[in-house]
């Protein structure tokens, strides 16, 4: 089986958008009340033994189970059958939204994310219809259930033989849009290491550093944002809380933030497919990105957007067959690529690697992606180092601007 996701902005009409708007409240008090059914449990067995707690008192009988996925689909069906407004709803659609808060939980357990949290009015922006019926596209129309047809603009065409097997309707500030899943019953190979590898290694000073002399600045897509948002935040802070005017300074900060965020992706889309223009094999670093968001430069890792990098290449080597591997991040900027010994740690304020025993000098992050692409040759069966045939010698250092 092979899933790609498209996605469109749709065109509904105003009872259509009403009918959104409602069925996004009505998924936010299901994901609220089963938030709150879960925390609650979990809050009862988290007291003392011989001791209430001061604070609050949970009396939950000891035998009762967990609150899960199933359990809380079951009480749903008979919430349904009390609240007329969660029977306006499909039925499928709310189950995702129970769906979503077990992926939440899966995510701080398995994942070292945060606890769940409660969503405001306003917060929830998407829901999903996990099955659609049969042929539910057509000329720039998309038939979604208990809905009905729904304009949009297809932009580009999906390919012939998929089936639609899933939409999700995404709320946004320039408007509305459908990702829609089309799944193939065909298997696709996977790229296999072949031609010229490079070693990726990335930072704050330079966004990529690559093993055959690459460095590209990072942009500061939010920094340079942050003169233009304090002064609309300022806005929204000297309006009434719920007026029209509220709600339209709130309007353009929003715009502002989708506006960062499109830049970064665009950027990062550009810059994937410069790297794979040479290469046959792209190797980056497994980084900890959720340790770095929570370090002292959070704000600008985040910024640069790593994780969202990580992925979009690894989407572009497999649309353009360059194979693509993670590899261990440990030290890559202590260990010399030409002898492999390790010089120690570096301060940030040193941008040369100078190895004190074969006297191998170049650029610090390129000699770091240059330890990425040999761990990553020794990973896929090279056993020959790359900097051994003269690959890595005499390398001149290009600076490039952000932009292409």
């Amino acid at each position: 089986m092979f899933n790609l996701t498209y996605e469109f902005k749709i065109k509904p009409t105003q009872s259509q958008i009403a009918l959104f708007e409602d069925w996004l409240e009505q998924c936010r008090r299901v994901y609220n009340y089963a938030l709150a059914e879960r925390k609650d449990w979990f809050k009862s067995r988290s007291c003392q033994i011989n001791a209430c707690s001061l604070k609050h008192e949970y009396i939950i009988p000891a035998d009762t189970p967990r609150p899960t996925y199933a359990s809380q689909c079951r009480g749903l069906t008979q919430a349904r059958a009390k609240y007329p407004e969660l029977n306006a709803v499909q039925v499928h659609v709310l189950q995702q939204t129970l769906k979503r808060l077990e992926v939440a939980f899966v995510a701080m357990w398995e994942r070292n994310h945060g606890f769940p949290r409660f969503k405001k009015s306003g917060q929830m922006r998407s829901f999903v219809f996990p099955q659609l019926g049969v042929s539910p596209l057509g000329q720039g129309q998309i038939k979604l259930p208990k809905i009905g047809w729904v304009k949009f603009r297809q932009s580009r065409s999906i390919p012939d033989g998929g089936i639609v097997k899933q939409a999700r309707v995404v709320k946004r500030v320039s408007g509305w849009y459908v990702m829609l899943t089309v799944q193939w019953n065909v298997s696709v190979p996977q790229s296999q290491p072949h031609g010229e590898a490079v070693g990726i290694d990335v930072g704050l000073t330079s966004f990529v550093a690559t093993s055959n002399g690459l460095l590209v600045k990072r942009p500061r897509f939010f920094v340079d944002a942050l003169r233009k948002l304090k002064l609309l935040q300022q806005r929204v802070t000297r309006k009434r809380i719920g007026s029209n005017n509220w709600k339209k300074a709130q309007k353009k900060v929003a715009s502002l933030y989708e506006y960062v965020a499109n830049c970064r992706k665009d950027w990062h889309r550009k810059l994937s497919h410069q790297i794979c223009n040479d290469a046959g094999m792209v190797f980056v670093e497994d980084l900890n990105l959720v340790g770095l968001s929570r370090g002292m430069l959070g704000k600008h890792c985040l910024d640069a957007g790593f994780g969202q990098f990580f992925n979009i290449l690894e989407q572009t080597c497999f649309k353009r067959d360059v194979y693509f591997q993670k590899v261990d991040s440990r030290k890559t900027s202590q260990i010399c690529p030409s002898c492999g010994t390790e010089t120690g740690r570096k301060e940030l304020s040193e941008r040369t690697h100078i190895c004190s025993n074969c006297g191998y000098t170049t650029d610090r992050d390129v000699a770091a992606a240059q330890v990425v692409a040999i761990r990553g040759l020794a990973a896929v069966g090279h056993t020959v180092k790359m900097l051994a045939e003269g690959k890595f010698v005499g390398i001149p250092v290009k600076q490039e601007s952000p932009g292409f």
